[in-house]
C-alpha cells in the first residue's frame, strides 16, 4: 500500500479570487474545513504515514495551519520559490520521500478513490505511471483520456462536445526512480511535457474509476462543494473535553478540593450551550489523582460534578458522560491519559461513538497524546500563551479557550 503521497497544494485560485481574496486555493473553505484536509483525511484514512505538500502561493498560510502532522501522518513541505507547474512541484517533492512508489493528489480536487485498488492495480501492471481515470458524461470542459487494454493511448483536448468518456481525476501512482530518471527542465507541466509524449508507453496505464469527483476550480463547483460535502464528509460527531484548564482556572500545585474552590473560566458556559447543539455527544475525559493521593474524597469529586453539572444545564449545556481516572500517576493506570481507557468506557456506555468523528479538546500534551492514541482529532487551549513547540507536532487546531473553539466548530 502507499505509504507516501505528495499532494499539490500551490495553487493561486484565480478564477477564485473574487470569492476567496487572499486565500489560497486548497485552503478555500468547504462546510467549516480548509478543503486541502479532505485530501488529507482521504490519505490518512487510506494509510499513508507520510504526506509532501508541495506549496508555493501563500504557503505560510498552509503551514501555519497544518504545521508537522496531522492525524498521526508526518507532514513534510516542498516549497517552490518560482512556478515549477506540476510537473516540477512533483518531481521536487519526490526528492524528500523515501518509498520506491508514491500517490499524488491535488490539492483543489477530491476524487474518493479506493488507493488500494490504485496500488494493487499500478503495481500489478509494473507501471511506471498509472493514472486514476473519472468516467464522466461531458468530456468537453476537462478533455478525454483513451485507454486500450487498460494502457493509456491517447489525450484528446477540451472541445465544446458533449461526448461522455475518461478524463484525467487528477491522482497518480509513481514509481519514484522512473521518475527521477526522466530528462526533463525544472519547470514543466505533467500532463502536457511528460503525460502526452507517453502514450501508447506499456508502463503507462489508466485504470478508471467512478467515484465522487469534483474540482473547486470554478465558482460555481466551490458553491456546489459547499452543498454536497455537508451530506457526503459530516462534521465530527462527538466531543471529549478536558477539565481543569479547559472549563474551570486550573490551580498550580493544588486540586479543585471542593466548590469552593472551583471557578469557570470566561464565557464557557455560553461555549458550552453552543456545543451541545453542535454536538452529537459530548464527554468530559479527566485525570484527578487528587483522590488517589488522599487529598480529597471520591465524594468530593462526586459533588463538585453535580455542581458543575448544574451550572452547565442552567446555561442550556450538557454533558453525556463524566469519566475520570483517580488513581495515581504512578499506577500506570490505562484508565489514566495519554492512556486512552476513559475514551473507551465513553464507547461501552455509548457505542455509536466513533473516534474518527471525534474531537479532544485539552491544554495539556497528554490531552493531545490521548487524541492521537486514539485517533481522534487534536484541539489544543492555548490561554494566550505562545503554543510549545512539542505541541505543534500532534494538534490538529489551536485556540485561545474553549469559547474561541465553539465559535469555529
Amino acid at each position: 500500500m502507499f505509504e507516501e503521497a505528495v499532494i499539490l497544494a500551490g495553487g493561486f485560485g484565480t478564477r477564485l479570487s473574487h470569492v476567496l481574496g487572499n486565500v489560497p486555493k486548497p485552503m478555500a473553505p468547504v462546510c467549516g474545513r480548509p478543503f486541502l484536509s479532505y485530501a488529507l483525511d482521504r490519505s490518512v484514512d487510506a494509510g499513508v504515514k507520510r504526506i509532501v505538500l508541495a506549496t508555493g502561493y501563500k504557503h505560510e498560510v498552509i503551514r501555519a495551519w497544518f504545521k508537522e502532522s496531522y492525524r498521526g501522518a508526518e507532514i513534510v513541505y516542498s516549497h517552490e520559490r518560482t512556478p515549477l507547474l506540476t510537473g516540477g512541484a512533483i518531481r521536487q517533492a519526490a526528492e524528500l520521500l523515501k518509498s520506491d512508489h508514491f500517490v499524488v493528489l491535488n490539492g483543489d480536487t477530491l476524487f474518493d478513490i479506493d488507493f488500494h485498488k490504485l496500488f494493487d492495480f499500478h503495481t500489478s501492471h509494473k507501471a511506471n505511471l498509472s493514472v486514476a481515470l473519472r468516467s464522466v458524461k461531458d468530456t468537453g470542459r476537462y478533455g478525454a483520456v483513451t485507454c486500450t487494454d487498460e494502457r493509456i493511448t491517447a489525450f484528446r483536448e477540451k472541445t465544446d462536445s458533449n461526448s461522455a468518456g475518461d478524463i484525467n481525476g487528477g491522482i497518480y501512482a509513481i514509481s519514484r526512480d522512473w521518475l527521477m530518471r526522466q530528462d526533463l527542465p525544472v519547470a514543466f507541466s505533467f500532463e502536457k511535457e511528460l503525460m502526452q509524449p507517453l502514450a501508447g508507453d506499456a508502463g503507462f496505464c489508466g485504470l478508471s474509476f467512478n467515484d465522487y469527483f469534483i474540482d473547486i476550480g470554478v465558482p460555481e463547483d466551490y458553491w456546489r462543494a459547499q452543498k454536497e460535502f455537508a451530506g457526503l464528509f459530516p462534521k465530527d460527531e462527538f466531543l471529549f473535553l478536558d477539565r481543569d484548564g479547559v472549563l474551570n482556572k486550573h490551580i498550580v500545585g493544588d486540586y479543585v478540593r471542593d466548590w469552593s474552590m472551583w471557578e469557570w473560566l470566561p464565557d464557557v458556559l455560553p461555549a458550552l450551550a453552543k456545543l451541545a447543539k453542535r454536538y452529537r455527544r459530548i464527554f468530559l475525559v479527566s485525570n484527578q489523582q487528587g483522590v488517589g493521593k488522599g487529598l480529597m474524597s471520591a465524594a468530593d469529586l462526586e459533588n463538585i460534578h453535580r455542581r458543575m453539572l448544574a451550572d452547565i444545564h442552567k446555561a442550556g449545556g450538557r454533558l453525556d458522560g463524566i469519566y475520570t481516572c483517580t488513581e495515581l500517576e504512578s499506577s500506570l493506570s490505562p484508565n489514566r491519559k495519554p492512556e486512552i481507557g476513559l475514551a473507551l468506557q465513553a464507547r461501552r456506555d455509548f457505542p455509536e461513538v466513533d473516534f474518527r468523528r471525534s474531537v479532544m479538546v485539552g491544554d495539556n500534551i497528554t490531552d493531545l497524546f490521548f487524541a492521537q492514541n486514539a485517533r481522534m482529532r487534536a484541539v489544543y487551549i492555548t490561554k494566550n500563551n505562545p503554543v510549545p513547540e512539542a505541541v505543534r507536532d500532534i494538534t490538529d487546531l489551536c485556540f485561545n479557550d474553549l469559547a474561541a473553539y465553539s465559535d469555529f466548530a
